[in-house]
């Protein structure tokens, strides 16, 4: 039984909060949140050929060809492209289809940071559409944080009538001459600028790595404003491939002496005819001694876009792989990386070209025939 001073403390108290519930005015609704700003949209169709947007923002966006060139379907060249974009996430473009003016797409990092190298990214989608979300454009702050410039590239496909083996590897080896013709102007080192390809789009950066030579031969011109400057990539990513020059199946071509250093990726069991093609590469390389490649064939894995038994996809890309030690595998490309010098400061040679020059001096086959 409560004393008298303490029940009227406690009547007191009852009174004050109900006095302050019917006081309270009704919560007011939050008001709905504003709609996303800056989507990416892509550009108008006009009379002239399609101008590319820039898919992140920053971008330095330019058509790797000249207008009427030679590789160019005149015919469709003023279509624009189309994107796909994310169901859930605002603004995030997962994929592009309809390219009929190829482009590269660059980002630079602050001249604090930047080691001067640069990555021409290639995104897969199987020759069908061009993954730019998950195996471009996540790269971009990825590579930032070690002062390496990012490249996306945009290059034709299949299912726009295009052949991969050589309209798009065209387009990667243009890129890399673009882009080594822009370096004085980006602050890029010209000897350490190379390509990361993932599935479809290392296919094409295996089909670059052992074409350059022929392409340069091809296109030195004097009309051609890139004559005398080398397609040559200084270094190549090969995650989780396609069917490479290399493929049972398939005439191998000769390699060249000076063919660049590989970094190669790909699941297991699980991805078993991805991880063939990433063995066939790499097998070819390692028959002819090629210095500084490197492959990891993880043990578990799937290739992006495969069912997995919980009802989700096994993620591309940088993504985490459900916790599996696939989803580092972009850290193990960053230690190949920093040892064969890329992470340098600009103007430093590295130890790959330091290697391949060794290499080249040496008599040996360029083919594994």
């Amino acid at each position: 039984m409560l004393l008298a001073p303490y029940r009227k403390r406690f009547a007191f108290a009852l009174f004050v909060s109900f006095t302050a519930a019917k006081a309270s005015p009704q919560t007011a609704a939050l008001p709905p949140s504003p709609a996303p700003l800056g989507l990416p949209t892509p550009g108008p169709q006009t009379n002239a050929p399609y101008a590319p947007t820039a898919i992140l923002p920053g971008g330095v966006v330019i058509p790797i060809y000249p207008a009427g060139s030679h590789f160019l379907n005149k015919d469709r060249v003023r279509e624009p492209e189309r994107y796909n974009m994310s169901k859930t996430v605002p603004g995030r473009i997962n994929s592009i289809v309809n390219i009929h003016n190829p482009s590269i797409e660059f980002h630079s990092v602050d001249l604090s940071l930047n080691t001067g190298a640069a990555v021409v990214l290639v995104a897969g989608g199987g020759h069908r559409t061009l993954n730019v979300g998950s195996e471009a454009a996540d790269f971009v702050p990825f590579f930032y944080n070690y002062g390496v410039n990012t490249i996306i590239l945009r290059n034709r496909l299949r299912s726009d009538g295009y052949n991969p083996q050589v309209d798009a590897v065209n387009d990667v080896l243009q890129a890399i001459r673009l882009v080594r013709a822009h370096a004085a102007e980006w602050n890029l080192d010209p000897n350490k600028i190379g390509l990361m390809g993932f599935s479809a789009g290392a296919e094409l950066a295996a089909f670059a790595a052992v074409a350059f030579t022929n392409f340069d031969e091809q296109n030195h011109s004097a009309g051609d404003v890139l004559a005398g400057i080398s397609s040559r990539p200084d270094f190549v990513g090969v995650i989780y491939p396609g069917p490479s020059p290399f493929a049972r199946g398939r005439t191998a071509p000769p390699i060249p002496r000076n063919v660049p250093p590989s970094f190669v990726v790909c699941g297991g069991s699980g991805d078993k005819v991805h991880a063939i093609w990433a063995m066939e590469y790499f097998d070819a390389m390692l028959a002819i001694a090629v210095p500084n490649i490197e492959m990891h064939i993880y043990g578990t894995g799937r290739h992006p876009g495969d069912p997995l038994p919980d009802g989700s996809h096994m993620s591309g890309g940088l993504t985490d792989r459900n916790g599996t030690p696939f989803g580092t595998w972009q850290y193990r490309f960053i230690d190949w990386f920093r040892h064969l010098g890329f992470l340098q400061k600009p103007g430093v040679q590295t130890k790959a070209a330091e290697d391949i020059k060794v290499f080249t001096s040496q008599p040996g086959t360029t083919s594994i025939n």
